[in-house]
């Protein structure tokens, strides 16, 4: 077993600070408890402190800063780099603070900091709205948030961030402060970004907007259509109505509804649709699929937005080996066209994958320098990733991943969604993913976090 022990009496001192439950390695729960959503990642911390409210944060702030134990911050699970957590470091999991409040006449949501997107949508789904927030149920409200945040709602409402209100933060030396643009803005302007760098967000206040039942749209096309098809799809959705969100993908199409038996387990590439305006007007927003070529399988339903939000969980659920990059494009070049139909034809797994995120339209129209994201400009946040349940092929899924990425490096704006970047690729690429938002999150990073307690993360070193 890695990882520093810490002694019985230091574990019993943390029992004490805090009301959740303090999980060293000899507690019956500890292997269940330092798992995490890649399972490629084997981290043994010498304690996962599971805080229920802000009290305790501040509490494990406070202890493991003085103790000078690392420190490592876990939402959800779903950082693929793993950086939820530490060898022989304390990590200080919110999964206790899920709960989420409705407020129906001004739609807003205030949402526990380890809630899950899953959380956020059952809870606005009710009252008939939601925000824009991820593809996957499972996924961490707090990292998701953190980065910037995209997903089916993004060409209509903008990211995450776009629609964050107010952020309540634990800061490096304990304390407790509520940041938006009327209380300490400096700070809300780097957590809308920025990722952990900052404190632990023990609640967010998000904008929702009147979302219920939206349309889905699966279309699909051969792999080896695959140039084609993106060379229809980079002139088509930019030009499409906001209302219609459509992501790119690599897939094995999996055995099972809606796909009829005739496609299943084939390569393919294809967009998952989601179309938020008038349902009977999904038919003809996506009446130009065919201008890519005759689809395989082209469907379209009403379906309840959590439905959506729900789609990918059972495709692809916790526990599986991932790794992934990402990058920013402001198009899709002719060049690249040929890289993507060749690593699309070499797909090593059948989960392993490409995607392509639209964060144009309203996330476009956002100033720069509104926030920390600094990719306004971008039409894509791509992915790819090597993924597969077998430990053995772990080295395969990865090389197969870097090798993609890289060839795309020359067609990419030269950063990545801060959520995209891999284990490894090192500080230069955080510095631009940032681009000239850097200098000041450092000087943000030097007013609340000097000696850079908040490491564990795609990490902003304190500026001086």
């Amino acid at each position: 077993m890695d990882g520093a022990t810490l002694e019985a009496t230091t574990l019993e001192a943390m029992e004490a600070a805090v009301r959740g439950p303090v999980i060293g390695p000899q507690h019956p729960d500890y292997h269940q408890a330092r798992k995490i959503y890649n399972a490629m990642i084997d981290r043994y911390p010498a304690a996962i402190m599971r805080c229920t409210d802000a009290g305790d944060v501040m509490a494990a702030v406070d202890f493991i800063r003085d103790q000078g134990l690392e420190l490592a911050v876990r939402g959800g699970g779903h950082s693929g780099p793993g950086l939820c957590e530490v060898d022989g470091g304390v990590t200080i999991d919110l999964s206790p603070m899920r709960w989420v409040h409705v407020d129906p006449e001004t739609r807003t949501a205030l949402v526990g900091g380890g809630s899950q997107l899953g959380d956020l949508d059952h809870a606005s789904h009710a009252f008939g709205l939601a925000t824009p927030a991820g593809i996957m149920s499972t996924t961490g409200v707090g990292g998701l948030t953190l980065g910037g945040g995209h997903g089916h709602l993004t060409r209509k409402y903008g990211l995450t961030v776009d629609n964050l209100l107010a952020a309540d933060v634990v800061l490096a030396d304990g304390s407790f402060v509520t940041a938006s643009t009327k209380e300490h803005p400096d700070l809300f302007w780097a957590l809308r970004g920025g990722g952990g760098n900052f404190g632990i967000v023990t609640s967010f206040t998000f904008q929702l907007h009147p979302v219920h039942t939206v349309g889905l749209g699966i279309t699909v096309w051969p792999v080896d259509r695959t140039a084609d098809v993106l060379r229809w799809y980079r002139e088509f959705l930019p030009q499409a109505p906001e209302d219609l969100n459509g992501f790119y993908n690599l897939l094995t199409v999996p055995p099972g509804p809606p796909f009829p038996e005739e496609i299943h387990n084939q390569k393919m590439c294809g967009v998952v649709w989601c179309w938020t305006g008038d349902l009977a007007g999904i038919d003809d927003a996506l009446a130009g699929v065919g201008d890519a070529g005759p689809p395989a399988f082209h469907f379209t339903t009403p379906m309840p937005y959590p439905g959506v939000q729900t789609l990918f969980d059972e495709l692809i659920p916790a526990g599986l080996q991932w790794y992934w990059r990402g990058h920013f494009f402001d198009r899709i070049t002719d060049e690249s066209l040929d890289v993507h139909a060749r690593f699309a034809e070499n797909v090593p797994t059948d989960l392993s994958t490409v995607h392509l995120y639209p964060v144009d339209a309203a996330a476009g129209r956002v100033e720069k320098d509104d926030t920390a994201w600094s990719y306004r400009d971008a039409i894509w946040s791509g992915i790819v990733g090597g993924v597969d349940p077998d430990p053995a092929k772990a080295e395969i899924i990865k090389q197969w991943a870097v090798d993609y990425h890289q060839a795309l490096q020359p067609h990419s704006m030269g950063g990545s969604y801060v959520n995209f970047i891999g284990a490894g690729e090192g500080q230069d690429r955080v510095r631009s993913t940032y681009r000239d938002h850097y200098g000041r999150l450092a000087q943000i990073k030097a007013t609340y976090d000097p000696e850079n307690l908040f490491h564990a993360n795609q990490n902003i070193e304190p500026a001086g």
